[in-house]
């Protein structure tokens, strides 16, 4: 359609110009008879009516020509707009075909990428076709080998059933014939049975026992703190002792809270008891734990102290929130925190009767069927993890009574530090509950499986009684082993003997040539004894000489001449110095002789 309407238009643009030539040269064959008329107008009278015909003509040549012009104008107006409406259009269908050209080469350019990942893909599927068959041709061929092998297996399969049971007819002869009874069908004898003792096991129980040894401390460092600082709280708000004497139920509610150490210390001792009860050499499951009867009643114990103080703890949030000091946000906040504290004692009430229940297969195995063990554990794990929500709910309600006590007039600093105090130890408290929790949640399957850990041969302990006895036959059966294991004999390390061994082979060798060369030695030895006696003998004589020397020098330093001249001296002193060279001589002798000796007497 478009390129009739571009012919269409240009044939009218061809027509328009064609036209427009033609009434440009009659214009000018106009202006040429106009111009002609013209010169003739001078010519005589003759000629008038022709001229006055010639003006009429004139005129009407004007009018014609005058609607040729605007014709021609429209013409050129026309001619103009269709130019421009063609440009136009020209522009719009220029710009459409590249647009079209471009998506065409995009086009096209997917399609050459799809074209060549289609071919790609039919590669990798005739290579995955051909890995598929050879794996297929070696799936049948392995399924021959297995049809085979199952069938030599049925053949191996009638041959061990026919042969085992010939044996079980031979075995339950045997039993029938020999064995005065069978003490197995008794699970009350199979309780007896010594365990196969699992080292892992106990490893593992004894490092839950150690971490959830801290954690009770943790948790009784914590509530140690909390009555410790709340005690000192009512000491001093609404009324402080030092200026004023608290009301009788804050008295009491005091003297209650300064006993909590002898309830809530007795956890970590009998918590401290299990775990030390735990070693690699028992076997520990719940008919055997009885220290955790200890822990129970220490537990129980405490929680019968919290439900003993809730009564005055609660009275005492009352008797605050009734006071002139407390405003209606503090009244509030001892709302809440009556309502946590209700909630906290329940839980730890709730947590004391999962425990004793937990308690009871050690001292009292019928009040528990062991099928409600792993339903306790359970509990235990849910009471956790309630109370530890239960304390985040108590510390966060008291972080914002202790944020508007600050805020009252009179707020004493001894008031602002106790409130601190109370709510890092609910922190450590809140922290330690969460603990324990996940440390129970984390290791509950492990508490489920351990609950099938039992003798072999029967359902499980039976009572206290038979799991003490059972422990006994097991160190028995230790100290047994340990009897028969002898210690093995010192021997020499093989290295060390083949080492050995190349040193004797060629000593025996070069024998021989070591017997000469001891016999050298010898020789050498027995000259050299002979040559040490000599000099020895050379030693004393000239010890001898030194000795006479040494004292016929001191007699003569002794007794010397007197009254002689000085000639006579003269003639004595040279004889005197002789015998000095004589003597000095001697003594150096000696020395040297008896240097000699010495060397040779240390050499040997």
């Amino acid at each position: 359609m478009k390129d009739q309407s571009v012919r269409k238009q240009q044939q009218e643009m061809d027509s328009l110009t064609f036209r427009n030539q033609q009434l440009a040269k009659r214009v000018e064959l106009l202006q040429e008879e106009l111009s002609a008329m013209e010169n003739k107008g001078k010519k005589t009278k003759k000629h008038m009516e022709s001229s006055q015909l010639t003006q009429e003509q004139k005129s009407v040549f004007d009018e014609d020509l005058q609607k040729k012009i605007e014709e021609n104008e429209r013409l050129h107006i026309q001619f103009f707009e269709a130019s421009e409406k063609h440009k136009q259009i020209e522009e719009e269908l220029r710009s459409r075909l590249q647009v079209l050209e471009a998506d065409a080469a995009q086009h096209q350019a997917v399609l050459d990428g799809l074209k060549q990942k289609y071919m790609e893909t039919i590669e990798k599927l005739q290579t995955d076709k051909a890995k598929l068959e050879v794996k297929a041709l070696a799936l049948d061929k392995e399924a021959k080998d297995c049809r085979l092998r199952s069938e030599d297996c049925q053949n191996q399969l009638k041959t061990l059933h026919v042969d085992l049971s010939s044996r079980l007819e031979e075995s339950l002869y045997t039993i029938n014939e020999k064995v005065p009874f069978n003490d197995t069908k008794a699970s009350d004898f199979n309780a007896l049975n010594v365990p196969l003792h699992n080292r892992r096991h106990q490893l593992k129980a004894r490092e839950l026992a150690g971490q959830a040894l801290a954690f009770v401390q943790d948790l009784v460092t914590s509530l140690l703190n909390f009555h410790t600082y709340t005690e000192q709280r009512v000491q001093i708000f609404p009324i402080d002792s030092a200026i004023d004497v608290i009301s009788p139920l804050n008295q009491k509610f005091s003297h209650y809270l300064h006993e909590n150490a002898s309830y809530v210390r007795p956890l970590e001792e009998g918590m401290l008891l299990l775990f030390e009860s735990i070693t690699e050499g028992t076997v520990t499951v719940l008919e055997t734990v009885v220290q955790l009867k200890i822990f129970s009643e220490h537990f129980t114990s405490y929680v019968s102290f919290l439900q003993k103080i809730l009564p005055y703890q609660l009275k005492s949030l009352e008797e605050e929130s009734a006071s002139p000091l407390c405003t209606a946000p503090l009244q509030e906040r001892n709302l809440e925190l009556h309502r946590d504290m209700k909630r906290m004692t329940a839980a730890f009430d709730k947590l004391k009767t999962y425990i004793s229940l937990l308690a009871l297969p050690s001292t009292n195995p019928e009040g528990l069927l062991r099928a409600n063990y792993g339903s306790i554990l359970t509990q235990i794990s849910g009471a956790l993890h309630g109370l530890h929500d239960i304390l985040k709910e108590l510390s966060k309600h008291y972080t914002h009574k202790a944020t508007l006590e600050q805020d009252l007039p009179s707020a004493t600093v001894k008031l602002k530090t106790t409130n601190d105090c109370i709510l890092s130890s609910l922190v450590a408290l809140t922290n330690a509950a969460g603990k324990m929790a996940t440390f129970f949640s984390n290791n509950l399957d492990y508490f489920m499986s351990s609950l099938s850990y039992g003798p072999k041969g029967g359902q499980g302990f039976i009572n206290p009684l038979s799991s003490a006895m059972m422990l006994q036959y097991k160190q028995k059966a230790a100290q047994y082993m340990k009897a028969l294991k002898t210690p093995c004999p010192d021997s020499v390390p093989y290295e060390e003997a083949l080492v050995n061994r190349r040193v004797l082979l060629s000593s025996t060798e070069s024998r021989e040539g070591l017997a000469q060369q001891v016999q050298q030695s010898q020789e050498k030895i027995s000259k050299l004894e002979q040559e040490k006696e000599h000099w020895m003998l050379e030693a004393q004589l000239a010890k001898i000489k030194l000795e006479k020397e040494t004292q016929r020098i001191a007699e003569l330093m002794k007794n010397p001449g007197k009254g002689q001249e000085g000639d006579q001296q003269q003639e004595n002193a040279l004889p005197h110095t002789k015998e000095s060279s004589s003597e000095i001589k001697t003594t150096s002798l000696v020395r040297c002789i008896l240097f000699s000796v010495g060397k040779i007497i240390l050499h040997y």
